[in-house]
């Protein structure tokens, strides 16, 4: 499950002063649950496409 909090735990993202919003930039390969305040649709769709979803939160 990839969240804000669990971005901020590994340093991906550094600070929490805003909405999470996921962008479609690279490629997964491994489906993952990712909860976020928004998607872009190419986001949305690689991961849908690997299996994984999407929850707005």
């Amino acid at each position: 499950e990839v969240t804000l909090a669990s971005l901020m735990d590994t340093g991906l993202v550094t600070t929490d002063d805003g909405p999470l919003k996921i962008l479609g930039d690279g490629e997964l390969t491994v489906p993952l649950t990712v909860k976020a305040a928004a998607f872009t649709a190419g986001a949305r769709n690689k991961i849908e496409a690997a299996g994984g979803s999407c929850e707005v939160i």
